[in-house]
């Protein structure tokens, strides 16, 4: 749907999208929590990869003080769960950081961080040092990467939370982030100044079609003088005013981005206290604000009788009934006591109806749980074309939904891989996918969410259509295009097809 059409339908009466069902499937999986002190009132991310190579999604859940959780898939939404003796896990994000074509976590903690290499089923080593990397001594709380132009290797981004060791803080005291370059067999640390105290990062193309660092940052420990960054990859340097770029000040917790308009520009979502974000990509390289009377500000909590501003964490866009229309999930919760915000705060399920509007739907689908939550993941953990959802909670269980949906659209699945390189998962590729429907794209990233994200397919729900044309713009500047006349499974693709 175009921006100017989208604009004109708002004046109309909401129309009602189909209703998901979630099943909770809380009994198959081991009691996790995210738990710890001050430090890990923020954090708790899930980190979503394919690690035993049986084209199931396995879960890596961060524990905060206590040990992270390895699940591995198993089918039909059993789990064989490991615990990982890493303590002080803040999140994770998997990428392939060495290019061997393995799947690797980058895991965020309070202190050093650590890079697992993997090894294949499910088995991790610590490369943190093997690799060059600078593990750093800080609190990690942001993370993104993306393929720098004849680098062998992905560039990353760490975003760091409050100076630990600053006697004045933890107002004032944002630490410095910090961005590792490949050189050389290592990789070169330095710091990314101004620090605004980022709980989400994400690099990807902006409105202008260039690629851009997004930083979400949290403005109650910046508290004045910070505001929202993006960061021009290509020039190197922060945009501002003069480039249209409005600054903003938000208590930013999570990102999530998507072309929900139909103009071909990804338009992005920010979690924050009180009022979530919606910023419509501009066909000339701006952004603005979405209208209220789209639905999706998830300011206050939708069920009982808490009128104190909501706390958003983790945001993800995901089409929960395949009819062609991305969807939104909000995870909740406040940031421990404080007395401003809502205390009893349930999980948002926004659904997009035909006319661009959300409507909320978590209370119906059965996932409205009003625990502390924070990271999250709409994922297909069975391989039957449907979202579930995994999320986290802080000092409470990590809650498991099957979506139990029926009459549910067509779907595919859609993989990438590049065998030249260490770009093997195509990260910045962009795949649109076209139907009788309509068409629609995803670009393919590392970062964003709330201290979590994924590598695996890119989900499409395509309706009523009977078949589909996907065409691929890979990184390296090759497009491909291929017809597929039976839906309804994952497709793995390469630039020749």
């Amino acid at each position: 749907m175009k921006a100017a059409c989208l604009a004109l339908l708002l004046g109309a009466a909401p129309v009602a999208a189909q209703v998901p069902m979630f099943e909770d499937m809380g009994h198959n999986f081991p009691e996790h929590h995210y738990a710890g002190g001050w430090q890990h009132f923020v954090g708790g991310g899930v980190a979503v990869l394919d690690c035993s190579d049986n084209g199931l999604p396995d879960l890596f859940l961060a524990g905060g003080e206590g040990p992270s959780l390895l699940l591995r898939n198993q089918g039909d939404m059993q789990f064989a769960p490991e615990d990982v003796p890493l303590t002080g896990v803040t999140g994770a994000y998997p990428l392939d950081v060495d290019g061997d074509g393995v799947l690797d976590l980058f895991v965020l903690r309070v202190g050093p961080n650590v890079v697992l290499r993997g090894l294949g089923d499910c088995a991790f080593e610590d490369a943190t040092e093997a690799l060059g990397i600078d593990a750093g001594q800080g609190w990690s709380t942001a993370f993104t990467a993306w393929w720098d132009e004849g680098q062998a290797r992905p560039t990353l981004f760490v975003g760091n939370y409050v100076d630990l060791e600053n006697p004045d803080g933890p107002f004032f005291a944002c630490d410095d982030n910090q961005i590792l370059r490949p050189i050389g067999q290592g990789y070169a640390s330095s710091p990314m100044t101004p620090g605004f105290c980022p709980l989400s990062a994400l690099a990807a193309r902006d409105a202008r079609g260039r690629k851009t660092l997004r930083l979400s940052n949290d403005r109650h420990y910046y508290v004045r003088g910070g505001y929202e960054q993006m960061w021009d990859i290509a020039d190197a340097r922060y945009l501002g005013p003069q480039d249209g770029w409005q600054e903003q000040m938000l208590w930013g917790m999570g990102i999530a981005s998507r072309d929900i308009t139909g103009n071909g520009l990804a338009d992005v979502y920010l979690t924050s206290m009180a009022d979530q974000l919606l910023q419509l990509a501009q066909e000339d390289g701006t952004y603005r604000s979405a209208p209220f009377e789209m639905g999706h500000t998830a300011h206050r909590p939708f069920q009982g009788d808490d009128g104190r501003p909501s706390t958003g964490w983790h945001a993800q866009w995901g089409d929960v009934t395949n009819n062609g229309r991305a969807d939104l999930f909000v995870a909740k919760g406040n940031v421990d006591q404080m007395p401003d915000l809502a205390m009893s705060d349930p999980n948002n399920l926004l659904l997009q109806g035909t006319d661009g509007r959300f409507t909320e739907a978590a209370h119906l689908a059965g996932v409205a749980d009003p625990a502390r939550s924070r990271g999250a993941a709409l994922v297909d953990l069975t391989g039957d074309g449907r979202l579930d959802l995994v999320v986290v909670n802080r000092r409470a269980p990590a809650r498991f939904y099957r979506n139990v949906t029926e009459d549910i659209g067509n779907w595919l699945a859609v993989e990438l891989r590049m065998e030249g390189g260490s770009n093997r998962f195509a990260i910045g590729a962009r795949v649109h996918v076209e139907t009788a429907q309509g068409a629609q794209w995803q670009e393919l990233s590392v970062g964003g969410g709330h201290a979590g994200g994924q590598a695996g397919p890119l989900h499409f729900g395509l309706g009523q259509a009977t078949h589909a044309v996907i065409a691929v713009d890979w990184p390296d500047g090759q497009t491909s295009r291929v017809e597929i006349d039976r839906l309804n499974q994952r497709v793995v693709l390469t630039p020749d097809g």
